[in-house]
């Protein structure tokens, strides 16, 4: 937020971010927004009708909008001069807002030359959380790290919830040496529970994210993280970094191959591949087989084709026949 704040005005830390979040993404839902905010649901929907009430919110239908800046702040700050007439210096100083107001509101436009860069992590980490709610296809990352800590787990796992239970498609490429570290590994199994799929490389630098297909996050330097991130659409520069992350995918070896439990399944079918397996012989139709694993019913249909290919197997009742023979089932 460069350093400025909407709380002298009168305003929450939440119902700010709930403005902001507007800003940047003018006309969508205000459903779920507490998840990408990590707050309690009654907190984000009280802040929502207390900002629609000060008129800094407005909804057409279903969608919610924001009031221009210029408007919010002066609003904003003609009420706290009616309120906190002793703070009348320091309320009135606050119109500086409306420039940090105005660069979110454009935030999502892309510069011309069809590149934005980020500067500030807290603008790389909320941008990367909006274009994570907002998928809905799929989202594609290489990721270098060694070792997830539990605040990165704890961000991550709502949104990343979100998103394999609407059926967005997730692959990741990880780090071997991410393997060492026993709370990482638990939750990348977690996520292939729950639908993703997951890779791992010996060694890589690049730092990849894609949303469906459409917008590539990348840093500004791979070697130094810290001096920001680019932002882009423009097609011909995410094809090519669909082609670094295809290039580092197939070199990849799936998880399930290095974290073997022991058996014959295991080197060869993920936990949740197997996990469908079970279901494809024990229930005849996909809505029940994906309702028992809290899957959507396209996941659950991709797991299916995986297992066949995987099986060699021509029909679901070939594959369920192929299972018993090898002793998976």
């Amino acid at each position: 937020m460069n350093g400025t704040s909407l709380l002298i005005l009168g305003l929450t830390a939440t119902e700010e971010r709930i403005y902001r979040h507007f800003l940047r993404n003018p006309g969508t839902l205000g459903e779920d927004i507490h998840v990408l905010l990590h707050s309690p649901r009654e907190e984000v929907e009280s802040a929502q009708e207390r900002l629609i009430g000060l008129g800094l919110l407005h909804s057409d239908q279903a969608a919610l909008f924001a009031t221009d800046p210029e408007t919010a702040v002066g609003r904003l700050t003609d009420l706290q001069l009616r309120v906190l007439h002793e703070q009348l210096q320091q309320v009135t100083q606050s119109r500086h807002l409306i420039a940090d107001l105005k660069a979110e509101q454009g935030a999502k436009s892309l510069a011309p030359q069809g590149v934005e860069r980020l500067a500030v992590l807290s603008q790389i980490r909320d941008r990367i959380d909006d274009l994570a709610f907002f998928a809905r296809e799929e989202i594609l990352s290489v990721e270098p790290y060694s070792a997830l800590t539990a605040e990165n787990i704890v961000h991550a796992r709502p949104l990343d919830t979100r998103c394999l239970r609407r059926g967005v498609r997730i692959r990741s490429v990880v780090r071997k040496e991410a393997l060492d570290h026993p709370p990482t590994v638990a939750y990348l199994r977690e996520l292939t529970a729950q639908g993703a799929s997951i890779r791992v490389a010996e060694s890589f630098s690049e730092r990849i994210l894609v949303y469906d297909r459409q917008t590539a996050l990348v840093p500004v330097d791979p070697e130094d993280t810290s001096r920001g991130a680019l932002v882009t659409q423009q097609a011909g520069l995410v094809a090519n970094i669909l082609a670094l992350f295809q290039k580092i995918w197939d070199q990849a070896v799936d998880l399930s191959v290095l974290t073997d439990d022991g058996s014959e399944a295991a080197g060869v079918l993920s936990e949740i591949e197997r996990r469908v397996l079970e279901e494809l012989c024990r229930v005849g139709k996909d809505e029940t087989g994906a309702r028992n694993l809290d899957i959507s019913v396209r996941t659950y249909r991709r797991h299916v084709a995986d297992v066949l290919r995987i099986l060699g197997a021509s029909s679901r009742p070939h594959a369920a026949l192929l299972a018993r023979e090898k002793g998976w089932i």
